[in-house]
């Protein structure tokens, strides 16, 4: 995936990353509609030895699988971090996520719960089944984080609780629905936050109204080799800047027609989303300043493959397309 954005300088970070995102959004949504019109013809594991254990009391209201539970992880200081969506081991950025908080690389995050519907449930003997299995057995035993398959079986928070929404994009407005009503005071909410923009403003009213903060991360928005490019693209007059980014599939119609699947959402909000986001943060671009997005038609590639359950899915395998605004 490629496409060309004029250089510019940075704009205000004032904005809330809801609203970002709710902007970058609709921008996808933008060139999905027109689409056929534009493009037609690791992680390292690192071991660790222990972890403590403050050993609070918990609620003796606690629901579900935890009702004898008595302690929680989560020491002073930290957040109780429900994972909501894990996904398979080396695959889901859910885990990922549950990765670095057991590795403690961040010390204000405490992982004491995983709920994770699908392996917990339907998925757990098909693909990726067993190695969650094994994933959830070591969490259980060395860091002593708890799994639920469902939100509605989770105690009373025992510390302020944050929810990661790690999810299928299309359960996204109903997890983050759940985990309001399970008690959570601040939501991370992967992205591109749910299927349309419709539901992304709705979910941002809903968190409004609870007084829950929603936040939302595009990791290449902090990365060095971003920041390092707009600088350099900033002294030279005139300049363009190219994102180029790639992920490890092989050319194949088994495995393109998994990856059209597990992320269903479609290349553009699952991967060029990141560069978007780019746009909207430092480019000044919006929905209402796109003048027109041209797209190269000669490197882009549109495909209809059939996934692993064999329902087929329609993606792109190779997208690259240039925005320009209004202004220049």
């Amino acid at each position: 995936m490629k496409f060309t954005i004029p250089a510019s300088g940075p704009v205000s970070a004032s904005s809330s990353t809801f609203l970002k995102s709710v902007q970058v959004l609709s921008i996808v949504s933008l060139i999905n509609t027109n689409k056929m019109t534009y493009f037609t013809t690791a992680f390292t594991h690192m071991s660790r030895n222990s972890r403590s254990f403050s050993g609070r009391m918990m609620s003796t209201s606690a629901r579900g699988p935890f009702a004898r539970t008595m302690t929680m992880n989560a020491d002073a200081g930290q957040a109780e971090v429900v994972l909501v969506g894990c996904g398979a081991p080396n695959r889901g950025m859910g885990w990922y996520h549950g990765v670095q908080m057991v590795e403690e690389k961040c010390p204000s995050a405490s992982l004491d719960f995983v709920v994770e519907p699908w392996f917990m449930g339907a998925g757990g003997e098909g693909p990726g089944g067993d190695d969650f299995k094994k994933c959830q057995a070591e969490w259980e035993s060395t860091y002593g984080v708890k799994f639920a398959s469902s939100m509605s079986d989770l105690p009373p928070p025992a510390a302020p609780r944050l929810a990661l929404i790690s999810g299928r994009t299309a359960d996204n407005p109903r997890l983050l629905s759940e985990s309001i009503a399970s008690g959570a005071k601040c939501i991370y909410l992967e992205k591109p936050g749910a299927p349309t923009v419709a539901e992304l403003q709705s979910m941002k009213d809903e968190a409004e109204a609870a007084g829950v903060e929603v936040l939302m991360g595009y990791n290449k928005n902090v990365c060095k080799y971003v920041s390092k490019t707009r600088d350099f693209a900033a002294s030279v007059a005139g300049s363009h800047v190219t994102f180029v980014s790639n992920n490890a599939y092989e050319n194949t119609a088994e495995s393109l027609g998994e990856c059209f699947e597990r992320n269903a959402e479609g290349m553009l909000k699952n991967m060029a989303i990141h560069e978007l986001a780019l746009l909207v943060s430092f480019y000044d671009v919006t929905v209402e300043n796109i003048e027109s997005v041209t797209a190269d038609k000669e490197f882009s590639s549109l495909q209809t493959l059939p996934g692993p359950s064999g329902k087929e899915y329609t993606d792109f395998d190779k997208i690259k397309f240039t925005i320009k605004t209004k202004n220049g």
